[in-house]
Parts: structure tokens; sequence; C-alpha cells
């Protein structure tokens, strides 16, 4: 193991995978906000009106 911090400098590596995981997570933080479920801020965004239940269209009369 002491070979492989013969050939990287251990500050850059640890200042890399931090910068690293810190743009990870807040990616993956953004994408969940973006979602309708699991938006921890604003919640479950309401459905519109126009997307409830509309009743069944009647056959036309035979004539």
């Amino acid at each position: 193991m002491w070979r492989i911090w013969r050939l990287y400098d251990p500050l850059r590596a640890m200042v890399v995978q931090g910068v690293f995981l810190f743009t990870l997570a807040a990616m993956i933080h953004l994408i969940l906000l973006s979602t309708n479920k699991f938006n921890w801020l604003d919640g479950p965004k309401a459905k519109p009106a126009s997307a409830a239940v509309m009743p069944a269209a009647t056959p036309a009369p035979k004539t």
C-alpha cells in the first residue's frame, strides 16, 4: 500500500476524492428533488383538475 502513496500525493488524492463525493451527493440530491415522490421540500405536487376521472362516453342512439 505504501508504494501506491509514493506514486500519488495523498493530499491531492483526498482533495480530489472529496470534490468528487460532494459533486456526486449534490447531483443525487438535485435528481431526487426533481421527482414528485421524493421532493422533501415541496411535498408531492397536486394533480391538475383535468386529470380527474372522466365519465364514460354514452353511445350514440341507433337510427
